[in-house]
């Protein structure tokens, strides 16, 4: 049973976190080219953080300007050389609009199958991220959501949706709209059973945060419960009441994306500039 809110209020008088925004671009041009280079970017803290598992895996960010089409990787790149000039954009048709190398002009199938469905029945989304990371694919053989019992999780507090089920690659249309059905119109973030974990946002960085913040609340959820079975007790769930003023504090669009910026200036510290080629 899902934790149910105390009595009286949770700190009155405490004050909100003033986060900045994201910054914006002077034109559409400008912003298709910014959305490109930080989508190259967020590949490089996937791999760098090690969510990467051969050619599994796809982060797409929505075009500014072909409001329709999504920027995705093209299979047999290494996250962690991503760069700008790598990454395709994809029509509704699942066609390749332009971008790639010569070389490099196809994708996972299972990229078109699942952002497109996520990007027309969520306009609000331009970003999601996909791939099989360690404790959330071990997590989603458990056949389960997760619970709240931690301050960080709290930022996840009622956008994470559990998709129970599992029918192989995801290559079709329909299981495409079947996973963006269980995201419906105010989740962010996905347990995909026996298969990982999805996330989404209004940026790319947003959506890298949550997935972050996710994988990381699966391994705690992993210990905690093997912690708890030996000594025959659960972990504590946070309460509903200080779960949700948690998350009003943390869990924002706008705190999503600015805790994502660390990782996001050390990616392109690290790059020096290669990202953007």
């Amino acid at each position: 049973m899902a934790p149910q809110p105390t009595n009286g209020a949770v700190q009155k008088d405490a004050k909100a976190f003033n986060f900045p925004s994201p910054p914006k671009y002077d034109t559409l041009e400008e912003e298709r080219e910014g959305r490109k280079a930080r989508l190259a970017l967020a590949f490089r803290i996937f791999g760098q953080l090690g969510f990467d598992e051969g050619v599994a895996g796809h982060l797409t960010y929505r075009d500014p300007i072909l409001r329709d089409h999504f920027w995705v990787n093209p299979f047999g790149i290494n996250f962690r050389a991503m760069q700008a000039s790598d990454l395709l954009l994809i029509a509704p048709d699942g066609s390749i609009k332009m971008g790639g190398k010569p070389d490099l002009q196809y994708y996972n199938q299972a990229a078109f199958a699942i952002h497109h469905a996520i990007h027309t029945a969520r306009p609000d989304i331009d970003a999601a991220c996909h791939s099989h990371s360690v404790y959330g694919k071990t997590f989603s053989t458990l056949g389960r959501n997760i619970e709240y019992t931690t301050q960080d999780s709290c930022a996840l507090y009622g956008l994470v949706g559990l998709y129970e089920n599992f029918g192989g690659v995801v290559l079709s249309d329909d299981e495409g709209h079947h996973i963006a059905d269980t995201l419906g119109s105010d989740k962010a973030c996905l347990i995909l059973q026996n298969h990982g974990i999805l996330s989404a946002g209004q940026t790319i960085e947003g959506a890298v945060m949550r997935f972050i913040a996710l994988e990381r609340h699966c391994q705690v959820m992993l210990m905690a419960d093997a912690a708890a079975g030996a000594r025959g007790t659960k972990p504590i769930e946070i309460e509903a009441q200080e779960a949700e003023f948690t998350h009003r504090q943390t869990g924002t669009e706008t705190a999503a994306w600015f805790q994502a910026t660390p990782y996001f200036r050390q990616a392109e510290r690290e790059s020096k500039g290669d990202h953007l080629l």
